[in-house]
């Protein structure tokens, strides 16, 4: 140690006063955290460190006070280098288990630093992922419904039982899309969702929707099936009947035209 002490006071450069201010305090630093290591050292070198600490906090008090005079500075840190460097040959026996433990104690700090950096990298790497990730979800979330993604959800609503949900869905649907080309099987489901709570009128009309405004749409065949079933629950049995004539009529190849014929000979 005494050879360092001698190199920084050969040396009257700014370099050379920011490794001495760096020792000064990691020496500092390390000798209070050795106080609680040296309770065998005799009482004389226990009051040497002790002595030898106040004089680093007073060299680290007037370090930190230097001014634009750097060479100034740099004189009186060689002075009070000098005298602790007599006072450390004093004390050079007694310190050198100390410096053992402090070479050890750096080894060790120097790991743990070390394994820091890594579990910081890795926790940044983790961050960036799921920063990635959020701001995908963002732009997804971000994204509108198209008309497709809003009927399919209102059809699988309907699946689930959930009637009244399923109808506000594909109510909304009408109004946001009356031009698409599923309006028909929208008309058609909501009649669905009345017709399943026995609401058989709302249901009728409903079903009215898509046979007068959707003529040519495939849906037409069942909301004719299921209108005259719809009559016949509420006992317009003429009503019925027609209907499912004019199914049979008009779509005699239709698998609902051949239930038409089935269901026509139940109502009297």
């Amino acid at each position: 140690m005494l050879v360092v002490m001698s190199g920084l006071t050969g040396c009257a450069s700014q370099s050379a006063l920011d490794s001495t201010r760096y020792d000064v305090d990691e020496i500092r630093t390390r000798i209070t955290t050795l106080e609680k290591n040296v309770g065998g050292i005799r009482n004389e070198s226990r009051e040497g460190i002790y002595a030898i600490e106040k004089n680093l906090r007073s060299d680290v008090a007037d370090v930190r006070k230097l001014s634009a005079d750097i060479q100034a500075t740099i004189d009186s840190t060689k002075t009070e280098m000098q005298a602790m460097n007599g006072k450390l040959d004093d004390m050079g026996i007694s310190l050198n288990k100390p410096t053992e433990d402090l070479a050890r104690y750096r080894a060790d700090a120097d790991k743990r630093i070390i394994a820091l950096e890594e579990r910081i990298i890795k926790f940044q790497s983790t961050l960036d992922e799921l920063t990635k990730k959020t701001s995908e979800l963002a732009q997804i979330k971000e994204t509108p419904p198209t008309p497709d993604s809003v009927y399919m959800k209102g059809l699988e609503t309907f699946k689930a039982g959930n009637m009244p949900a399923a109808r506000e869905i594909f109510t909304k649907f009408l109004e946001q899309y009356p031009q698409h080309d599923l309006a028909a099987n929208a008309h058609y489901w909501i009649g669905e969702t009345h017709y399943s709570e026995k609401s058989y009128e709302p249901a009728i009309l409903a079903f009215q929707d898509v046979i007068k405004n959707y003529p040519t749409k495939d849906k037409v065949p069942a909301a004719m099936l299921k209108q005259a079933m719809a009559f016949n629950a509420i006992k317009d049995t003429k009503s019925a009947r027609y209907v499912l004539k004019k199914l049979g009529e008009a779509f005699p190849k239709r698998d609902e035209a051949i239930k038409a014929k089935e269901l026509l000979k139940e109502i009297k």
